[in-house]
């Protein structure tokens, strides 16, 4: 892809199973294989030492008084912590913050993308709140929208698994809801 070479951070938008969180688990695993020395599946790779900060399913506990929300801010303090190490940080967040409501969302998810990448970390953010898409569009960050999508064809829902530029234009969540027998 063209932005490749210039962008911080992907900002990465797509319907329900499209394949948001695999690219999220595809990128952390093979830049720590890659470091481990362990073959990758590219023509070539150029990665410098770094550390993998990630934010992926996220659990509340009951035992521990924590809720979603306050797992995950803590897993963001953590991720952003790693940014003071000797090494630059990968940061994979997927659907980052959505244990609150929209407006604050987009408050936080904005601030901790800026922070991070202010603190010369790079990475991947999934989202399926476009008005995160809009983080993209303030240049000064070096931040990319990118997308992936679906399509339905005889009531069935299909994949390519290939990354567009741009932010997603169709969701498929009230097909699913159907397809599973809701009435929506």
């Amino acid at each position: 892809m063209p932005w490749a070479e210039r962008l911080l951070a992907l900002v990465t938008s797509g319907s329900n199973m499209s394949g948001k969180s695999t690219l999220l688990r595809t990128v952390g695993c093979a830049a720590v294989l890659a470091q481990a020395g362990a073959p990758v599946r590219a023509t070539g790779l150029r990665l410098s030492p770094l550390q993998v900060g990630a934010s992926i399913r996220i659990s509340d506990s009951l035992r521990q008084g924590r809720s979603h929300f306050m797992a995950e801010v803590q897993r963001l303090r953590q991720i952003v912590d790693l940014t003071e190490g000797e090494f630059p940080v990968l940061f994979l967040l997927d659907e980052v913050l959505h244990g609150t409501n929209s407006h604050d969302r987009k408050i936080g998810a904005d601030a901790v993308l800026r922070g991070l990448i202010e603190r010369g970390a790079v990475g991947i953010v999934t989202t399926h709140d476009l008005a995160l898409a809009q983080i993209a569009e303030r240049n000064e960050l070096r931040v990319e929208n990118v997308h992936f999508q679906d399509r339905i064809e005889d009531g069935q829902m299909f994949f390519d698994f290939r990354l567009r530029s741009g932010v997603v234009t169709r969701s498929n969540a009230v097909e699913l809801m159907r397809s599973v027998g809701l009435d929506v």
